[in-house]
């Protein structure tokens, strides 16, 4: 709806995306994608792959000498279905995925770092669809923001076979909202950097 509305601007011959544009803009990742960055002068590597089902047979080529796992799924899509599945829910389907990586035996050190994107999208949606409808487990108040990311979180936590092996990081965010980002980032570069340190002192 948003570039709906900006249709004749982003038209025209001198039209230059503002900050806000960008971040708006959407397209599925395919293929293998690195970015090298840093916050506060420590270095990152990023390596960003698709998440679609013809993009995960690749996953495991990247996955070598990884130190954290950022798992991002949205938050806001408990009533939605597969794209190229019409009968798989979304939820369900990134809780199975979830689950594959949180317990595969290569990760046993990797500090898994869950983000629940869309939280904006969220907040508007449980007013309107209850998520008991999609999972009758769900035993909140199915219009609680608050109810319905406990149930979320939980959801992920018990993914794991083995919740004394190591802790789950979650953050909900707003991937539009920066200063939402920055925190954000900021406290994952802590807890990756305390894990690395963490061991290294048990080796």
């Amino acid at each position: 709806m948003y570039y709906v509305v900006l249709t004749r601007v982003v038209s025209s011959q001198d039209y230059l995306p503002s900050q806000q544009d960008i971040l708006l803009a959407r397209r599925p990742t395919k293929g293998i994608h690195e970015y090298d960055f840093e916050i506060k002068n420590v270095p990152f590597k990023m390596v960003d792959v698709g998440g679609q089902r013809s993009e995960r047979k690749r996953w495991f080529e990247c996955f070598d000498s990884v130190t954290s796992i950022l798992f991002l799924v949205s938050s806001s899509e408990y009533d939605q279905v597969l794209m190229e599945d019409r009968q798989t829910n979304r939820l369900t389907e990134s809780l199975n995925i979830f689950e594959t990586i949180v317990n595969n035996r290569v990760f046993s050190n990797v500090s898994i770092i869950l983000f629940l994107n869309k939280t904006d999208l969220l907040e508007e949606k449980v007013k309107l669809v209850s998520i008991k409808d999609y999972f009758p487990e769900y035993e909140g108040e199915p219009h609680c923001l608050s109810d319905v990311q406990k149930f979320l979180v939980d959801c992920f936590r018990n993914k794991r076979r083995d919740a004394q092996q190591k802790p789950l990081y979650h953050h909900f965010t707003t991937a539009i909202n920066t200063e939402n980002i920055r925190l954000v980032f900021r406290d994952v570069k802590d807890t990756i950097l305390h894990d690395n340190l963490k061991q290294l002192m048990l080796q």
